[in-house]
């Protein structure tokens, strides 16, 4: 027995060793040993969130109880977009520099200082958002009762904690991610669902939706401390420690400045579009929810797996100054998504409805539910393929340090969608908000993408490119 075992050890650390040599042939597949890693864990991930899903559609439909938790979530997951995402973009590409031409300790001393920035500001913001809520949550949910917006202000003050908890998480992810450890930050959010799904189980109908902010709160929690041991086993420290400002700080700060107005941006139009919603007839907010599970999953298995693969390797080569790999690099990758993601996207937009039904359509969520949920879900994937290409032009943007294009954009896109919201949210509904939401997507890319290979052509030649 103990021979067999050794065998097949011995016969996986070939294939290991065959796969690691064969990834380190050339940047692109390197990229795409990066994708297989990611994309491999956040299926897991993804599929697990979908059973989540299911459980809440059985308890909850699309009731008044899951309304007034997902808009008492907007605010939250629009400050850890703001913050922590954010923070990532202008963080990493001058992680990767610092760390290729001064060394690991002067990596460490920029990260040590950014996360004292970070976890203070997030705790001051946390506090801010706690004593204005009473001003924050009508504005909105103005179309919520009396009783189901005071469900919501107390969901909210529970989800509040998880500002800190997640923007940490997300960091220290991504430096992990610089550090080419792709598969703890691509597992890690798995915690989420995994508490939720047996806490909505067992106490969903004693405790309502409080189960759901238990689960949230419970599997940031969690992710957190994996990532940060991951951190650990690489040799960094978690210790928040203020060196004093950096060139490096500043070129952090510097890039950060347009990253959160860009990320305010763009974070509205989720806002606008969950507050519009809530203006439209109850359960109009879960059926945008709904509706967007399909699309998300798709986005998050694929588009994450690429985004998060490239950044690093985009930040290598432009530090570098390899312009003629990363215009191959660009070129094969836009080719590959859009042959990967079109046609999965017409075949869903085909079976929308019966997708929808499969999966949701149990318990509480009924047959009118899954109608609603579906046309909601054609129209968000119409920019599904288009979406794939564009987040791979934004980590290019990132590695570029050329982030104010960003701020552009995203001015562009809330314009574009306010205007599109309030034209057709009167003839379409919620499905109109879904509808808006694509179209903007069409805009914004075409803007990123017309813009960077602009900037690369000008690095290229030397000159400075003003857009």
């Amino acid at each position: 027995m103990d021979g067999h075992v050794g065998i097949m050890k011995g016969a996986l650390q070939v294939g290991l060793n065959r796969w690691n040599g064969w990834q380190e042939r050339s940047t692109n597949r390197r990229i795409f040993g990066a994708m297989v890693t990611v994309g491999g864990f956040t299926t897991l991930v993804k599929l697990a969130a979908a059973a989540k899903d299911m459980v809440i559609a059985y308890r909850f439909g699309t009731s008044d109880e899951l309304d007034a938790f997902l808009i008492a979530f907007v605010v939250p997951a629009f400050a850890v977009n703001l913050i922590g995402g954010s923070l990532n973009a202008a963080l990493i590409p001058t992680y990767i520099q610092v760390r290729e031409r001064e060394g690991q300790v002067a990596a460490q001393r920029l990260l040590s200082n950014i996360m004292v920035m970070s976890i203070g500001f997030l705790v001051v913001l946390s506090a801010i958002l706690a004593f204005t809520a009473s001003y924050i949550l009508p504005l909105v949910a103005s179309g919520f009762s009396a009783e189901k917006m005071a469900l919501a202000q107390i969901l909210y003050y529970g989800l509040l904690s998880i500002l800190v908890l997640s923007g940490v998480a997300t960091t220290w992810g991504a430096v992990l991610n610089a550090e080419k450890r792709f598969a703890l930050t691509a597992v890690a959010p798995v915690a989420t669902s995994l508490i939720t799904i047996p806490v909505v189980i067992v106490m969903g109908t004693l405790w309502g939706s409080y189960v759901l902010v238990i689960g949230m709160v419970g599997g940031a929690l969690i992710e957190m401390c994996l990532v940060g041991w991951g951190l650990t086993q690489a040799g960094i420290s978690l210790v928040p420690r203020w060196c004093g400002i950096s060139p490096a700080v500043k070129e952090v700060l510097r890039q950060y400045a347009p990253m959160v107005s860009a990320a305010f941006l763009m974070s509205g139009t989720s806002v606008v579009s969950q507050s519009m919603a809530a203006t439209l007839g109850a359960g109009s907010v879960s059926a945008l929810a709904y509706g967007s599970k399909v699309t998300n999953l798709l986005l998050g298995i694929g588009v994450l797996a690429v985004s998060t693969a490239v950044l690093p390797h985009f930040s290598r080569m432009v530090t570098a100054a390899d312009w003629a790999g990363l215009r191959h690099t660009l070129l094969t990758y836009t080719y590959w998504l859009l042959l990967g993601t079109i046609p999965v996207t017409v075949a869903l937009i085909y079976y929308s409805e019966p997708v929808v039904a499969f999966v949701f359509q149990r318990g509480a969520f009924t047959e009118a539910d899954s109608h609603l949920a579906g046309q909601v879900q054609v129209m968000l994937l119409l920019h599904v393929p288009v979406y794939a290409v564009g987040m791979m032009f934004v980590r290019l943007i990132s590695a570029l340090n050329a982030n104010y294009l960003m701020l552009w954009s995203n001015v562009i896109n809330l314009v574009i969608f306010v205007v599109l919201t309030y034209a057709l949210m009167p003839q379409l509904g919620v499905v109109g908000i879904a509808l808006a939401t694509s179209i903007m997507y069409f805009a914004s890319v075409s803007f990123l993408v017309v813009t960077s290979l602009r900037l690369i052509k000008g690095r290229n030649s030397g000159h400075v490119v003003r857009l």
